[in-house]
């Protein structure tokens, strides 16, 4: 397996929104849709490959922090995990691990926190994920109950 971080060129694009309708189609996750053009511009965008085919994703973008006193100072240096994906065919075999510490390895000269949010249905395997494999901190949460 090859972990590289791309430019998004035309190729690129198609390949993570196709990525996305796939995913869209998973119905695993509250409100998401496939990706467009805009939602991948101005991203820095990871890739596992096997192969030479696309296995999964990681891309998101860098800000400072506002308004997050709570868990860092204000005006750190951050990057949103906007979409981490692997195919279900090669889910649980470490490869949304590897993208991960590969990012942050890529990203550790100027950035001194990543951060994500999830909308998974299946939150207790996402949780496990993240707090236990890829030893994140529990920041906050965000809970709905329909009552009509």
């Amino acid at each position: 397996m090859i972990i590289r971080e791309t430019q998004l060129t035309e190729e690129t694009l198609n390949l993570l929104i196709a990525m996305s309708r796939d995913w869209e189609k998973e119905n695993s996750c509250y409100g998401y849709r496939a990706n467009r053009r805009e939602d991948i511009e101005g991203n820095r965008i990871f890739l596992a490959e096997e192969n030479g085919t696309a296995v999964g994703y990681l891309f998101g973008q860098a800000f400072l922090s506002k308004n997050m006193r709570s868990v860092m100072p204000e005006g750190s240096r951050c990057f949103e995990v906007e979409e981490l994906y692997v195919i279900p065919a090669r889910r649980s075999q470490g490869i949304g691990k590897a993208l991960f510490e590969y990012a942050a390895q890529a990203l550790q000269t100027d950035t001194e926190y990543m951060v994500l949010s999830t909308a998974t249905k299946n939150w207790k395997a996402v949780f496990h994920f993240y707090l236990d494999e890829l030893d994140m901190t529990f920041w906050s949460a965000r809970l709905f109950k329909k009552i009509r």
